[in-house]
């Protein structure tokens, strides 16, 4: 079977539109990779899952000292609601977020620049802070064609306690630091809710090794105001075009390919499949992640989240196959991340937009900047390396994670910092 760039272009086309975790078009596009699925000669399988999320917040701030003016904000999800009307509050520029600009935090509303880090939000809550608005986007944009995104609080943040959140345009928000702007009027009102998400699954069976499993893992979910195909609706085609070939090149190992929603709001599909088959990841043997691919001006790397022996392997590969794709062995925050947390050896494989050439979490994450021919430039070097390992004679990967990758990934999930929240539950109790 020939690899075709303009066939995964045109699926590309087909999924550019924004499709937000347990949305309908979400739901769509997961319909979408499913009867591609079944056109190709398979029988997917789509795994519904609940997702915590909340309906759309409302929110108004308005400046009441010393001027008045409203600004359109939008609420954080998954935030604490302020009492019914709104609350007033003295406000800080809280510049750097050090003790100096919290000396009078207590009891105010914090303006702080992104990215809110749970560090950060942690800090806010210690400093006993009534709210916080964060700022974002671009100075120049014009607010006519470019809305205020819609944050959200994750679990890594609200473990520590809840507070009030709204989300500003930083051109606003340079005009309230300029005029001094000192209290506000902030209301903002929350309401959570289960949602439900998808992941599209299909398996090839090993015709030599069954037992062993390699996974190819791919998120299809965007951000708000954007259609996704840099960030990652490449990445989707890309594991499809992938799954023609094996369809055609039965595999000596089993293959699994697993398309996963609600990645951008904290790699939801991901979790989901490993807390739900974690006896079956004894069987897993590497797992393949394709996050962002396809613009015409970049570079290709390959990330590796493993033993470092696959860092040298990878790296030899790509070199003695003629391959331009920079490896290095490190955390990559993508759907490998979860399964490197069982210790299932992953490498994640990306092209990285030139700068200019490419956005992603954009508005301007859309066709302009990608192409078949890049999107099969990309395909070509990760199809040679699955193959190498799909069919290798002995599988080369040890499944054991160093010591210094294991700490790296406990601090992606912020394992300390849970730890500490549930010990302090414990005592409140």
């Amino acid at each position: 079977m020939r690899l075709s760039g303009t066939r995964e272009y045109q699926l590309l086309k087909q999924l550019a539109y924004t499709r937000l975790a347990g949305t309908p078009e979400e739901e769509k596009a997961a319909n979408l990779l499913a009867e591609t699925i079944r056109e190709i000669g398979l029988t997917p399988e789509v795994d519904i899952f609940d997702i915590e999320d909340a309906k759309q917040p409302t929110a108004t701030l308005t400046v009441t000292e010393p001027y008045c003016k409203t600004y359109e904000v939008t609420g954080y999800k998954c935030c604490k609601s302020t009492p019914e009307g709104g609350m007033d509050a003295p406000l800080i520029y809280a510049e750097s977020m050090l003790d100096a600009n919290l000396v009078n935090a207590k009891d105010a509303i914090v303006l702080v620049q992104m990215p809110l880090t749970v560090e950060k939000y942690r800090r806010l809550l210690k400093a006993g802070v009534a709210g916080f608005i964060t700022m974002g986007g671009d100075y120049y944009d014009n607010p006519k064609d470019t809305g205020i995104v819609t944050r959200k609080l994750r679990k890594t943040m609200t473990v520590h306690g809840l507070t009030s959140g709204a989300h500003i345009r930083v051109k606003d928000a340079m005009e309230m630091v300029e005029k001094h702007a000192s209290k506000i009027h902030l209301d903002v009102q929350n309401e959570n809710e289960i949602r439900q998400s998808r992941n599209v699954y299909v398996e090839l069976q090993g015709t030599e090794i069954p037992d062993e499993i390699v996974s190819f893992g791919a998120h299809y979910d965007s951000v708000e105001f954007s259609k996704g195909v840099y960030d990652n609706g490449s990445g989707a085609v890309i594991l499809m075009e992938l799954l023609r070939y094996f369809k055609e090149n039965p595999p000596k190992r089993t293959l699994r390919f697993h398309w996963y929603g609600s990645e951008e709001i904290g790699l939801e599909g991901s979790k989901h499949f490993v807390k739900t088959h974690e006896a079956e990841l004894e069987k897993h043997v590497l797992m393949i992640n394709v996050d962002m691919a396809g613009p015409v001006l970049g570079r290709d790397v390959a990330i590796v989240t493993a033993d470092d022996s696959l860092r040298v392997f990878t790296d030899y590969f790509m070199k003695t196959r003629g391959y331009a794709v920079d490896v290095a062995q490190r955390t990559y925050s993508s759907d490998n991340m979860p399964f490197a947390d069982k210790k299932v050896p992953a490498i994640s494989f990306a092209r990285l937009a030139a700068p200019g050439a490419g956005y992603y979490h954009s508005k301007n994450d859309h066709m302009t900047f990608m192409s078949a021919e890049t999107l099969l430039k990309t395909t070509l070097h990760v199809l040679d390396f699955a193959k190498e390992m799909v069919n290798a004679a002995v599988f080369p990967v040890p499944k054991t994670m160093p010591e210094d990758m294991v700490k790296k990934i406990d601090e992606y999930f912020y394992k300390k910092e849970f730890k500490e929240a549930e010990e302090k539950a414990q005592k409140s109790q």
